[in-house]
């Protein structure tokens, strides 16, 4: 093909011919939206979002409150002093809605700067290895997906998450 008929392609020239076959494999399942709390012991809460479902002060409110509850049950007679909560910049995070929730459940928020690489720290500490898990395998679900990163989440022995808390501490 030469140049001037590849631009036609795009263009809608008289010369144009039919969309050229793209042979990359395709995004099915699209992305599965995922809310992960944990601790310094483990998993607390995982919330997968619903197709077309944003996060948004109402949405992240009541999961606070649920949080809560699973603080005290899972971490009976560990929390005694409060929760310290780290969460990122995201509008719904710092939405009046969601602080007077924190406030209500009893939460202390930990600032961090914008923009800034401590902010997330599950992108540089836990997202890598579970990347790392989940590359090059084709699910037919977002149950296969849910269950292989459950899956992969509950592998991990207690000191991965006391590691990551030590990083995050050590950042902050």
């Amino acid at each position: 093909m030469t140049r001037r008929q590849s631009n036609n392609q795009w263009s809608g020239g008289i010369a144009a011919q039919p969309d050229p076959k793209n042979s990359e494999c395709k995004n099915l399942l699209g992305k599965l939206l995922t809310l992960i709390f944990l601790d310094q012991d483990g998993i607390l809460l995982i919330d997968y979002l619903s197709k077309g479902q944003t996060i948004n002060a109402e949405y992240y409110s009541p999961l606070l409150v649920q949080l809560k509850d699973i603080l005290k049950e899972k971490r009976r007679g560990k929390v005694n002093k409060g929760v310290l909560f780290l969460h990122n910049n995201a509008p719904a995070h710092w939405a009046l809605t969601t602080q007077k929730k924190l406030a209500y459940v009893g939460f202390q928020c930990l600032d961090h700067p914008p923009y800034s690489p401590d902010m997330a720290p599950l992108d540089y500490y836990l997202f890598p290895g579970l990347k790392k898990q989940l590359k090059g395998r084709h699910f037919s679900s977002e149950a296969e997906v849910i269950a292989a990163v459950e899956t992969w989440l509950d592998r991990q022995p207690p000191e991965f998450f006391f590691e990551w808390l030590a990083k995050v501490r050590a950042t902050g």
